[in-house]
């Protein structure tokens, strides 16, 4: 039988966390370990102090990191370095295991010959509205299925599709083909999913491992979100570029718009409308997010922090120590003339003696 840990990157964790380590807690395949990677450490002592969250869950293993470090890619890759599984699965601390059979059905589709890794069925919350509950059957519908190589000319960038709010992975092929991308704003799952099919792997979606997860976003949220989809597909060119997402965003508004006259609910079509709006007008500026100001990246990201270790990585690239460190040549010249002034008052010095 083989041995399952979880990891969940937290931040700021509320009761429908805790909620989700008792569910863990159920599960008829038994979870080995469950491996916390926490973002600021303060707002997890809040949620548990005065609880008996520790001696009840002591599975329960936690890492803290500062808002400043946190990666979607890295902090994964951190969990995935203190686990010891054979498999693991990858979870969001906002995604509820809908019955005690999540583990088991996405074991049984990892277990598929060839297969590297298998997600979830994402399923509305009773909140949902009726649009962003029809796109979460748009993207998780009810039949199981696996991608591949072959897939590509039938479905697009939707063979390199899957979602680490609910993911199982084999270990050794994610060791073999070197993990999640380090640094990235979003997207770290499809970026590794892209990597394995290349390599001759499938990805399965197992439409009988499910858990609730979903958002009812406003304009704006839906804008930022699509705006660090639009940077994680320009800054990955090798996975995007001949793959673009345009058509099948455009496919699922119009879906979504027949399913609302379907339900003679035509009058939340303008609502979606003005929100595909908003996502592609995000999306659009994402991808093109070298062109713009570091002042309005930062109204537009979701993730503001990323912009600030993005800022370091990408001065360090582009330092050449041949050249004094990224000084200006009018440095260089000055520091230059210095060395040599020092080191004929020391050659003079010595012909004294």
């Amino acid at each position: 039988m083989k041995t399952v840990d979880v990891i969940i990157p937290t931040y700021r964790p509320d009761k429908r966390f805790l909620e989700l380590i008792n569910r863990l807690d159920r599960q008829s395949y038994k979870v080995q370990r469950i491996i916390i990677v926490n973002t600021e450490e303060k707002y997890y002592n809040q949620l548990i102090y005065g609880t008996n969250f520790t001696e009840k869950h002591q599975n329960v293993s936690v890492y803290h990191v500062s808002k400043k470090e946190f990666d979607h890619g890295k902090s994964r890759n951190r969990g995935v370095r203190h686990s010891h599984g054979d498999y693991f699965i990858c979870m969001t601390q906002d995604a509820l295991p809908a019955n005690e059979k999540l583990v088991e059905e996405l074991v049984h589709a990892l277990e598929q010959p060839r297969v590297a890794v298998a997600y979830g069925r994402q399923l509305p919350e009773k909140d949902c509205d009726m649009a962003e509950a029809y796109a979460r059957g748009f993207n998780y519908p009810g039949n199981s299925t696996t991608k591949g190589q072959e897939d590509l000319p039938k479905l697009g960038i939707k063979t390199y599709f899957c979602s680490n709010v609910c993911a199982i992975y084999k270990r050794d092929i994610f060791d073999s083909l070197g993990g999640f991308i380090n640094h990235t704003i979003f997207n770290e799952d499809m970026i590794y999913a892209a990597k394995a099919v290349k390599a001759g792997y499938l990805i399965a979606y197992a439409a009988s491992a499910q858990v609730y997860h979903s958002h009812n976003y406003g304009c704006m949220e839906q804008f930022r979100r699509n705006f660090d989809l639009g940077v994680s597909q320009a800054d990955h060119p090798e996975v995007f570029a001949e793959l673009p997402s345009e058509s099948e965003g455009i496919r699922m508004v119009k879906s979504t718009i027949q399913y609302l006259k379907e339900q003679k609910q035509s009058s939340g079509i303008p609502k979606v409308i003005v929100k595909s709006g908003f996502k592609y007008m995000g999306y659009r500026m994402g991808k093109s997010y070298q062109k713009l100001p570091h002042g309005l990246i930062d109204k537009c990201t979701m993730n503001p922090e990323y912009w600030k270790q993005h800022g370091l990585k990408k001065a360090a690239t582009v330092i050449d120590a041949t050249k004094g460190y990224g000084r200006s040549e009018a440095e260089l010249a000055e520091s230059s003339k210095r060395m040599e002034t020092k080191e004929s008052v020391s050659i003079k010095g010595k012909n004294t003696f």
